[in-house]
């Protein structure tokens, strides 16, 4: 190899999938297996019907973080104890509309830390000891997040970009920590976990056997009833301030509800949000942090829903340019929908978005990751194929169309606080 001349550029048509192979779990819930891989190691992921939007609001966060809790006959402190010593890693976490929990180990050892921790969730009883410890843990770290700007106005744009609904809408305020309740915590766990499993990924070097012993294992877990998850979302237009007298930076907000992976629009309105704020030589970045120089960072992005998705905008600013910064915001949205985008700049987008798209395709684990996003929204990883196609044929006048549709300043919920 002569390191001294430069490998060959080859234009990228396709990529070359591993489609995972689908087992059913029961006829509502399937497992995926991607086999795939090149060492010992292994990932296992649980997705329950646990999120936000189901029970009062905060439940779904304290069963989240009890799972691992224990019962009378033991606690957290022996659980995590006993997975260290089988070399894993647990973790868990909730969405708006769901709940997962992933486990990593060697695949040797994966059979053993699955069953472990299958009768360690399924004991788990809630116990006051464990309730209260979480409650003051949360409340700290609650009051603590009060006092920064970029959390007030998460939470407020969260109010006003789900206006229309109030399961999605709703926040956790300060008395809910005062009113716990641990029978309405076991009744959530019980419906929403141990009836709630909505789907099983597995990666790793596996036996059909032991795929085959993973489905009999949770299958008890396997939720039973068909999910439905809205579709109609409003959010509610306008300019939204939280006043922070002491702080010295304010916190900016600006979107609107949008679509997710179904619509027709999606794959060129990615283009459009990578060219507004979506990689460090975006325009925002290029204007409010480069030229300007109101901020170390500020970027766009598009989060996706099971029938809805939104846009959205962020950066935190010096409170004495807040303002500044949503004129700027807003005449980055005028430029892109009475300019067309010069084919060099678009080019450049081009080159990133597909080189970008290759590095997310490398490999077992983040090719499960790529199907699993597109999945659950009924496509398969012949989607992102579809994407190099829309990234490779966009034109600027496409970009131009869709600016005008959809980056209007009087559609967009704009919060700030400070």
């Amino acid at each position: 190899m002569d390191r001294t001349i430069a490998p060959e550029l080859k234009k990228i048509e396709s990529i070359e999938f591993v489609e995972p192979k689908v087992y059913p779990v029961n006829d509502k819930v399937n497992l995926y297996w991607m086999k795939e891989v090149p060492n010992e190691t292994a990932r296992v992921e649980l997705y329950f019907d646990g999120g936000t939007i189901n029970g009062k609001k905060g439940t779904s966060s304290f069963v989240n973080g009890l799972l691992l809790s224990g019962n009378s006959v033991t606690n957290s402190i022996k659980i995590n104890h006993q997975i260290d010593l089988l070399g894993g890693f647990f973790e868990s976490g909730i969405t708006t509309e769901g709940s997962a929990m992933s486990v990593y180990a060697l695949r040797e050892n994966m059979p053993e830390l699955l069953t472990f921790l299958k009768k360690c969730i399924s004991e788990m009883d809630c116990q006051e000891k464990e309730i209260n410890e979480l409650v003051q843990d949360k409340k700290q770290k609650f009051q603590v997040n009060l006092q920064k700007t970029r959390f007030l106005a998460q939470r407020e744009f969260q109010k006003r970009i789900f206006a229309s609904n109030i399961k999605y809408s709703q926040i956790v305020t300060p008395d809910y920590y005062e009113n716990v309740n641990r029978i309405e915590l076991q009744n959530f766990f019980d419906d929403n976990y141990l009836n709630g499993l909505t789907k099983i990924a597995v990666v790793g070097n596996f036996e059909e056997k032991q795929i085959q012993d993973i489905i009999q294992l949770f299958q008890p877990w396997a939720c039973k009833k068909d999910l439905k998850y809205i579709s109609d979302m409003q959010n509610e237009a306008g300019n939204f301030h939280i006043e922070k007298g002491d702080a010295m930076q304010s916190a900016v907000r600006v979107g609107r509800i949008l679509f997710n992976k179904k619509h027709a629009d999606y794959h060129d309105f990615m283009i459009l949000n990578t060219i507004l704020g979506d990689y460090f030589g975006s325009r925002l970045m290029t204007n409010i942090r480069e030229d300007k120089g109101y901020t170390y960072g500020i970027g766009s992005m598009v989060a996706e829903y099971n029938n809805f998705g939104y846009f959205m905008i962020g950066t935190e600013v010096g409170k004495e340019v807040k303002d500044n910064t949503l004129v700027e915001i807003k005449m980055e949205f005028e430029i892109l929908q009475k300019e067309l985008v010069p084919e060099e700049e678009l080019g450049l987008v081009q080159n990133y978005l597909l080189g970008q798209l290759l590095k997310s395709a490398d490999g077992a684990y983040s090719m499960m990751d790529l199907y699993l996003s597109a999945q659950v929204h009924d496509k398969d990883l012949n989607f992102y194929n579809e994407e190099i196609k829309h990234i490779q044929e966009i034109s600027p006048k496409r970009i131009q169309e869709l600016a005008q549709k959809y980056l209007n300043w009087e559609d967009m919920t704009i919060v700030s606080a400070g």
